[in-house]
């Protein structure tokens, strides 16, 4: 939690203009108009909570995929769901939906099909669904919808525009019109991912352990998946794709607190959105007075996270 409270610090100070804590105090406490303020309240103040809000999106996101596929590479990003989410939202764009309010219910269905169509292809054959065949299934499914929302970028650039640097991951220009429509849905996904806790651990002892020990299966796969599909559909709609911290994050938390889910939850509720805003800071400061998108600062930590991950010997299980 601390680094939670550093790492936002970091970002309301850090930027094109670097702001003391008495500048940040004096915008947040007694505004007067001035412009080091209007930088801090319409901002970086809004820049920082979408970047919590959708850290907290991705990280739950993540740790759910990776206890309901019991796959250790579970990741919106990985398994397809973060470019589901896009393509519907460019498909909204091209029928004129290009509101951040009209985001979400492409987004969500973007999100929702890709779940489901990523877990049927991973599950389908003999033995149910394997981490192997889900990720495959994903990283495939991924693709071809990155290809197809890249291809309908490049026929019409001029509508499209405005998606280029929302395409790559970014909350540059995320103000509270794009922040406070999103919440309610986080803090819906927060509260049915925290719910599932006891029973995604029962299922990961395979099914029949956990039918034996009464977990209802059919009804946490469907709380899960509605979950994951509001979680990364939020934060799609925020920030657009951003891969790889919901991978990192559960992992993280896995590391501290052991495999039980109803600490794996809250901890990476925790590091996830600490790793999007150092990611953003870094993404800042990096080329200043440029900035990176925080979405390729990830995969670029992310990257050597998922190659130490599959070289463990431990990787093909949870």
């Amino acid at each position: 939690m601390v680094a939670l409270v550093v790492a936002a610090g970091l970002s309301v100070a850090v930027g094109s203009n670097a702001l003391s804590p008495a500048e940040i105090w004096h915008a947040l406490a007694t505004p007067d108009g001035a412009v080091t303020d209007q930088i801090v309240r319409d901002l970086r103040v809004p820049r920082t909570i979408a970047a919590v809000v959708a850290g907290v999106a991705l990280g739950l996101a993540g740790a759910l995929i990776q206890a309901f596929t019991r796959n250790p590479l579970g990741d919106p990003g990985i398994l397809g769901v973060d470019a589901g989410a896009a393509l519907f939202v460019a498909i909204g764009v091209v029928l004129g939906a290009v509101t951040a309010v009209q985001f979400l219910p492409w987004a969500f269905g973007g999100a929702l099909l890709v779940t489901v169509a990523v877990y049927a292809i991973g599950g389908a054959g003999r033995g149910g669904p394997d981490p192997v065949r889900l990720t495959l299934a994903g990283v495939a499914v991924g693709a071809v919808l990155m290809g197809v929302t890249s291809a309908m970028m490049l026929l019409d650039p001029v509508t499209f525009a405005r998606l280029r640097g929302w395409n790559a991951g970014s909350f540059v220009e995320r103000g509270w019109d794009v922040i406070l429509p999103v919440v309610p849905f986080v803090g819906c996904g927060v509260v049915v991912a925290l719910a599932c806790a006891r029973s995604l651990n029962s299922l990961g002892l395979g099914d029949e352990l956990a039918s034996s020990l009464g977990t209802r299966l059919v009804r946490t796969r469907v709380l899960s998946i509605a979950a994951i599909t509001v979680l990364a559909g939020s934060a799609t709609a925020i920030a657009g794709p951003i891969a790889f911290v919901g991978l990192m994050a559960p992992h993280v938390a896995r590391w501290i607190v052991g495999p039980d889910q109803r600490w794996i939850l809250p901890y990476t509720m925790v590091i996830a959105p600490t790793v999007l805003l150092v990611s953003d800071v870094i993404g800042r400061v990096i080329l200043w007075p440029s900035e990176v998108p925080v979405g390729i600062v990830t995969a670029f930590v992310g990257a050597p996270v998922l190659i130490a991950l599959v070289r463990r010997a431990r990787a093909s299980s949870l």
